[in-house]
């Protein structure tokens, strides 16, 4: 699947930003690798993810009693190692949420020139980082009513399981009558983001790959790992995969002028692929006949023609 990405760019980026995640995939059986995960309060497998915008560049499927970021080392490793062979010089930035903000794989990205930006998970010793900013935000939000926030930029380290001071922003928010501190840890310099830019720009759009796990863990029926073995429902996890691949490249190549470039998966299928019409086969050619009521039919002749198939 990298691969593919790197072929649909005739030209390096500016910048690669690999967004990393995991999610549940429930399961209902005694299949193999069947763990109950107390955060999803179920029995499921806890699959890995790593998107690079809407492109999917990796889909691993584990069982779930592990550490959320378990493997992204090597995902990454194997990921840039493409990337770096294509396009050497390319700034590449790994993006996810707390649950990969893991010693081992913030070293490997200082070691290897990749930037990450990772969410971090709260405490006592963070939040007290941020008291003023949070007493300013809650007084400016008691005045006026609505939700208030400052930032604040500071170097930090844990007491044992960092091996050095880092980066860390903090967003300290008060909202609905109570605080919402939220902090985020990274190797990129103030040059490149300001505190509020680094959390709200760049941080934040790292929500667009949650729409993108959800289309194909409901769309394309990636959560359909119901086979007795991890084997076998690894492979059902990489067929939903090729499906979303092939997906996004229609979206690419052939809807982006239709009404159709930014829809989902399922909405694609029953509206552009999933409908009736009449096939008559002859000796030279092929003729495909839709009723000529459906409200598609342009955004389709027009994906046909894009693909080249009307040549």
């Amino acid at each position: 699947m990298v691969d593919l990405f790197l072929e649909a760019h005739a030209v390096a980026p500016e910048e690669i930003v690999l967004d990393f995640d995991a999610t549940d995939d429930p399961i209902h059986g005694a299949q193999e690798g069947r763990f109950f995960h107390g955060y999803y309060g179920g029995y499921c497998y806890l699959p890995l993810y790593v998107f690079c915008g809407k492109h999917l560049l990796a889909s691993k499927l584990r069982r779930s009693n592990i550490d959320g970021a378990a493997g992204a080392v090597e995902e990454a490793a194997r990921i840039v190692a493409r990337i770096r062979g294509r396009w050497p010089d390319v700034p590449i930035v790994l993006r996810a949420d707390s649950g990969f903000a893991r010693e081992a794989l913030m070293v490997w990205c200082e070691e290897n020139r990749v930037d990450y930006l990772f969410g971090l998970a709260q405490n006592v010793r963070l939040v007290k980082q941020i008291a003023t900013e949070l007493g300013e935000a809650a007084a400016e939000s008691k005045a006026t009513g609505v939700p208030a926030r400052r930032f604040k930029d500071f170097r930090w380290t844990t007491r044992d399981s960092w091996s050095r001071r880092r980066r860390v922003v903090a967003k300290a928010e008060h909202t609905q009558g109570e605080a919402n501190p939220r902090f985020v840890v990274t190797s990129l310099s103030q040059q490149r983001a300001d505190a509020r830019a680094l959390y709200e720009d760049l941080y934040c759009a790292r929500g667009e790959m949650e729409n993108r796990i959800k289309e194909c863990q409901l769309d394309l029926f990636a959560d359909r790992t119901s086979t007795a073995t991890m084997r076998a429902n690894q492979l059902r996890l990489w067929f939903a995969s090729m499906a979303y691949v092939l997906l996004e490249a229609l979206r690419r190549l052939a809807l982006k002028a239709t009404k159709l470039a930014n829809a989902t998966g399922g909405s694609i299928r029953l509206k552009l692929l999933k409908i009736g019409a009449l096939v008559r086969i002859s000796v030279r050619r092929v003729k495909i006949a839709m009723a000529s009521g459906h409200p598609c039919q342009r955004d389709w002749a027009l994906a046909y023609a894009a693909l080249g198939a009307g040549r």
